[in-house]
């Protein structure tokens, strides 16, 4: 039996075909995301994609992602930490009966106050499937970033943090935005200079008013301040972790990001590893397994 294996975001939606065993057999990407799909057109959408590879007898599929949301397809309620890949396999949701489900998202409470993650979870499980690992930590880098502890294969905890979303606020809308070219490459030294400066105990908004004088009085070029002000804000998110407790840390994400995270842990003097697009297929696989009868 086939199954398909469907990651299906905010803006665009990423599937693969995999075999019994897991192995990859095609995959495909769309800019179909949830905001693009008509109220009551997700069953349209999904056959147009992914028809050719359902149309043999018994393939079944697997989505994760905001498909799963109140605004996606069909709402998965949230499964609560801690969790593994039976309280997960628990609560996922039939689309269509005997041929699509939804994998629920995760949840985790931080004195009363609730956090979530969507697409993040199969990723999770599907590193834990790949490096062999069942205790650590994993950091999955994006708009909002993930720092997740996992305890006995089972995810003990997570917290959010809106990294991404702050570098384009601050980037696009603020005074900043007037001397950052923030589509100029990484550059790491300034990247560092950042991440170094973010350790000065004075917090986020005063050192991001740094990136300012620095402009200001032509210390930094406008391609160099972009890397800088990246540092600042993953260097904030380091800064609250335990990181000397964490050992190797796990990333999981795109190349771009996990790249900085990486350089960010090995000047903190931590070890990491990076996964990329095979946690998730790993992860629908892995929950796939866990419902197989």
């Amino acid at each position: 039996m086939h199954w398909v294996a469907v990651d299906w975001g905010t803006s665009s939606l990423r599937g693969a075909l995999l075999d019994a065993d897991g192995k990859v057999l095609e995959e495909q990407s769309h800019a179909r995301g949830i905001l693009s799909v008509p109220a009551g057109g997700f069953g349209a959408v999904f056959d147009e994609l992914f028809g050719a590879w359902m149309a043999p007898a018994g393939t079944r599929c697997l989505i994760s992602g905001m498909a799963g949301s109140k605004q996606g397809w069909v709402e998965a309620p949230y499964c609560a930490c801690p969790a593994g890949l039976a309280e997960i396999a628990a609560k996922v949701i039939e689309v269509q009966s005997g041929r699509v489900a939804m994998v629920p998202g995760l949840s985790d409470e931080h004195d009363g106050v609730p956090d979530v993650m969507r697409g993040e979870e199969v990723q999770l499980f599907g590193a834990m499937a790949l490096t062999g690992l069942r205790d650590g930590l994993f950091v999955l880098p994006g708009t909002h970033n993930k720092w997740v502890r996992v305890a006995e294969g089972r995810v003990a905890g997570f917290r959010t943090f809106m990294t991404g979303e702050f570098y384009a606020l601050l980037g696009t809308h603020s005074i900043l935005a007037r001397t950052l070219d923030t589509s100029a490459p990484l550059d790491e030294a300034a990247f560092l200079q950042g991440v170094t400066q973010s350790a000065n105990n004075e917090g986020l908004l005063h050192n991001a008013f740094g990136a300012r004088t620095l402009a200001l009085f032509d210390r930094m070029s406008a391609a160099d301040l972009a890397s800088y002000l990246s540092g600042l804000l993953i260097g904030e998110e380091l800064r609250t972790q335990s990181l000397r407790a964490a050992g190797e840390v796990v990333l999981i994400g795109s190349p771009a990001l996990t790249q900085r995270y990486a350089l960010a842990l090995h000047a903190s003097g931590v070890a990491s590893r990076t996964l990329g697009a095979e946690a998730t297929w790993a992860g629908l696989h892995a929950v796939a397994t866990t419902l197989a009868p």
